[in-house]
This record gives structure tokens, C-alpha cells and sequence, in this order.
């Protein structure tokens, strides 16, 4: 069983926006800071945004500040990840995780999702 299955990828003009969502299973959903990472063609997986199980706290890359907004519903076990003014340098495959340590760094993420592709055209 796959922990955490993303969906709501796609192509979007520039400009756009998108909400990309994170189903988790099989593991305490409650108990984890869950986070969206991202990784383009021939570029290292990076943090875009986290937050937190307990105070709802967040981070956000400098590059996503004021675009994009991290939530979750822990009735629902999902992370959402709203994506506004898209810019084609966004497309990458998308990545949600949870991890029982509040990070930004993905090397510390336990449960990952296999990914989905945004794709943002010019």
C-alpha cells in the first residue's frame, strides 16, 4: 500500500493555478508534519513548502512566498497545496511527504508519494 498518493497535476498556462492534493494511508496522519517537495529534469528534489501536525505552522521556499498556500484536514487525512500565478520555472514533478520531525529537509521525510507531473507553459 502506497502511504500517500497525490493528485491534481497538470498543464496550466502561466499564470494559472492548480491545487494539488495528498491522500495519506496505513500510517498515523495525525502524529506527522507532511511537506511538498519538487524535483525538475536534471535538478536536486527541493522543499517548497511544509507544515506542522500540532500549530498549523508552515514554511515556504522563497521562491513560492506569496503564490502558493499549504494546508491540511486531518479528518481527511490530506495535505493540499494551492498553487496561484504559476510560472513555467514551477514545472516539476510534485512530491508530497510526511516525516514525525517538522523539516524542510527531504532526506528526513519518512513516507513519500510517487509524484505528480505540473507542467506550466510559457
Amino acid at each position: 500500500e502506497v502511504p500517500l498518493v497525490e493528485s491534481g497535476g497538470g498543464l496550466v498556462q502561466a499564470g494559472g493555478s492548480l491545487r494539488l492534493s495528498c491522500a495519506a494511508s496505513g500510517f498515523s496522519f495525525e502524529n506527522y508534519a507532511t511537506g511538498w517537495f519538487r524535483q525538475a529534469p536534471g535538478k536536486e528534489r527541493e522543499g517548497v513548502s511544509c507544515i506542522t501536525n500540532r500549530d498549523g505552522s508552515t514554511y515556504y521556499a522563497d521562491s513560492v512566498k506569496g503564490r502558493f498556500t499549504i494546508s491540511r484536514d486531518n479528518t481527511k487525512n490530506t495535505v493540499y497545496l494551492q498553487m496561484n500565478s504559476l510560472k513555467p520555472e514551477d514545472t516539476a514533478v510534485y512530491y508530497c511527504a510526511a516525516d514525525r520531525d517538522y523539516t524542510s529537509d527531504p532526506s528526513e521525510y519518512d513516507y513519500w508519494g510517487q509524484g505528480t507531473q505540473v507542467t506550466v507553459s510559457s
